[in-house]
Parts: C-alpha cells; structure tokens; sequence
C-alpha cells in the first residue's frame, strides 16, 4: 500500500509545517496514548481478568500508542500559518477546525522557545502574547527555526511601523 499524501494547504498563501514537526508530534502523541488511553485500557483488561492479562494489557497500551501517535501527526500535518499584512494567521484541523487570527495591533511581544529536542530538530515554537489576560497567547510549536525567526522579525517589525500597537 503507498504511504498516504501530505494534505494539500487550503489556499496558496497558508504554509505547512515541516514534516519533521509532525514526526515529533507523534513522538509525543505515542507517549500520551500510551499512559492515557493504553493505561485506561491495559488497566481494565487487567481488572476484568480477560484472557491473555498480561499480554492483552500490553497490547492496549501499544494500542493506545500507535493511536496517540497517528492523531498527533495528523494533526500537525494540518496545521497551517499565514502572515500578512494585518497580522498572524493559524489553522488547525482534524476533527475539529480552528482558525485564529492575531491583528499586529493586538500583539503586545514575541517569544521562542526551543527545547532540546527541538533544537536537535532545528524546530523552534513562536509564542506570540496578546493584548489581554495572562493566558492571552497563541502557540504555534514545530515551526522550522528559520520560519520562526523570520515570523519573529517580520511581526516585530510591524510592531514598530503600526502607530495603534503597543
């Protein structure tokens, strides 16, 4: 069977994220799926003694990997950002659709982050903060360092060109 395609961007002018991103995603979507999911599951397979215990209770948090990792990945493969002149704009989807748009007169500062990992991977996650409560800011994670350095710059630019921000 041939490996699936990459989903295309929904316009021209939204960028993907890198595959590399997405393969992190997963990393982290297997870990999650396997304590949340495969634990919940291996637990009961324990508790009601169904056949094979042990090894059906492994079998469910390797289930619960496979199935954290293949939503992780997908997820991250559709997920898309755009800059423009008014500002930053994100979409995600898998089953549900998100789009957020951050005006550049609402963006109050910008950070990166990169974790060990990420760096090994050259990914970097841009924090853009925004006028509003503490917990007023969009996270875009698994960005090409490049892509958030550039993002970082440009959105710091128009910061300074826009007389209404800040």
């Amino acid at each position: 069977m041939p490996p699936p395609l990459p989903p295309l961007p929904p316009a021209p002018d939204w960028q993907a994220m890198p595959l590399r991103s997405a393969s992190l995603a997963a990393f982290g979507g297997a870990i999650a799926g396997a304590l949340l999911l495969g634990g919940v599951l291996g637990a009961l397979w324990v508790v009601f003694d169904l056949p094979g215990r042990w090894w059906g209770a492994t079998g469910m948090v390797v289930l619960g990997a496979l199935i954290g990792a293949a939503l992780a990945f997908r997820r991250q493969r559709r997920t898309y950002w755009r800059l423009d002149a008014q500002g930053l704009g994100l979409r995600r989807d898998l089953l549900w659709q998100n789009e957020t748009r951050v005006p550049t007169s609402r963006v109050q500062h910008l950070d990166l982050r990169r974790g060990p990992i990420e760096r090994s991977a050259g990914l970097s996650t841009l924090v853009v903060h925004t006028a509003g409560s503490r917990f007023s800011a969009v996270t875009l994670s698994g960005l090409d360092s490049a892509d958030a350095e550039r993002l970082r710059d440009t959105l710091a630019h128009q910061l300074d060109q826009d007389d209404d921000a800040l």
